[in-house]
Formats: structure tokens, C-alpha cells, sequence
């Protein structure tokens, strides 16, 4: 799967700025990305239930444990990057998920194409607040000119960052792995769904940790 999404990006942008979300609540704020995130997701949330009625009872017999990774929460490095780089990551692979359904699933094209237009606004918010952090490193490095060393903090919490990119990317590849093997099956797409939905909240409840640190 690709990682970085830019064609779609382009033909979704427009369709976002033209009103989709409340004017002025999502506003690119980092001080309120934790509210931002939890509003999203909430959102994709309520629109995944909406995809369709109901489980169907001939596809339980092929359900799958994906493994989504459950020790994010256990890390507490410095700072909010640890969780902005989980979010980031999740995004991006939920997004080529969609993607790949645009063409391939029986999802309600309507709702498919509102929580694109979602997970693409959350990855270009998150992308605008890593750039604001960029430009504070320079202050770091005034520090460390001054005597203060913070390079094995910032070692560990790098290690995590790319521990927890690779978890997430293999359990999205599972998923994507499983829609290939089934040959993407409706039983194999809403089994996805399900399993996307317990994604997404799993990391709505993430927003908290977000808004405490």
C-alpha cells in the first residue's frame, strides 16, 4: 500500500473547505488538537455504524483477530509527539484502506467519501502541527548550546515513535492482506469495517491522553 496519499488529497481538499465541517471549530489549532482528533474520529465513527445495517450473521464464521497494537497507552515518553506520530500513522493507513474500497467494497459511496475527506483533514492538521514543533526544535538546540543535554530522551522516545509506526502498519497490513486473500468479499469488507470501527475508537479514547499530557 502506499503511504502518502497526494492524488486524492488534491480532489478532496475541495470538497472540505466547501462547509463539511463546522466553520471555525476545526480550525488548525495545535493547543486544541486533541479536540480536533476526538471530534474527527467520532465523526468517521458515526459513519462507519452508518456504512450498513447490520453484521451480516453468514460472515461471523470468517471473522479475524487483526492484533491492533494495545500498549500505547503504556508509554508516557515526553511531550505529545509519541501519540501525534500513532494518530498520524493510523490515518494514513485507514485512509489507503478507503482508498482501495472506493472501487472494490459495496459501502454506501456517500459515506465512504465523507470519512476520506476526514482522515485527509486530520493529516494535513497533524502535518501543519509537526511543522510548528520543527520550528521549535530550534530552541532545543539554543539549550543544548547552553549546556543542556537532552539527547538520550530524545533518542528513547525516537525508538518508540518507529516501534509504534511499525506496529501499526503491520496491523493495517493484515487487514489489507485479509481483503486480498478473500478477494475482497463482502463478508471480507465488513469484517473490515468492524474491525476499523474498533480502531478508531480505540483511538478516540486516546484523545484524552492527549488532552492530560
Amino acid at each position: 500500500m502506499n503511504t502518502k496519499p497526494d492524488v486524492i488529497q488534491k480532489c478532496l481538499w475541495p470538497a472540505c473547505l466547501v462547509g463539511l465541517f463546522i466553520p471555525g471549530a476545526l480550525s488548525l489549532h495545535c493547543n486544541l488538537l486533541h479536540l480536533h482528533l476526538r471530534e474527527v474520529t467520532w465523526q468517521n465513527l458515526r459513519l462507519l455504524n452508518s456504512m450498513s445495517n447490520s453484521f451480516p450473521v453468514e460472515c461471523l464464521r470468517e471473522t479475524r483477530a487483526f492484533e491492533l497494537p494495545q500498549d500505547i497507552q503504556s508509554h508516557t515518553p515526553p511531550g505529545k509527539r509519541y501519540l501525534k506520530e500513532a494518530f498520524y500513522e493510523m490515518s494514513t493507513q485507514a485512509f489507503n484502506i478507503f482508498r482501495e474500497s472506493t472501487s472494490k467494497s459495496t459501502w454506501k459511496k456517500k459515506y465512504l467519501k465523507q470519512i476520506q475527506i476526514r482522515l485527509d483533514w486530520q493529516m494535513h492538521h497533524l502535518e501543519k502541527c509537526f511543522e510548528e514543533e520543527e520550528k521549535g526544535k530550534e530552541d532545543s538546540k539554543q539549550m543544548e548550546e547552553d549546556g543542556m543535554d537532552f539527547s538520550g530522551a530524545a533518542s528513547q522516545v525516537s525508538s518508540l515513535e518507529l516501534l509504534l509506526s511499525l506496529e501499526l502498519r503491520r496491523y493495517f497490513y493484515r487487514m489489507y492482506n485479509f481483503l486480498k486473500d478473500k478477494k475482497y468479499s463482502h463478508c471480507a469488507w465488513e469484517i473490515i469495517r468492524v474491525e476499523l470501527r474498533r480502531c478508531f475508537y480505540y483511538f478516540y479514547k486516546l484523545t484524552l491522553l492527549l488532552r492530560k499530557k
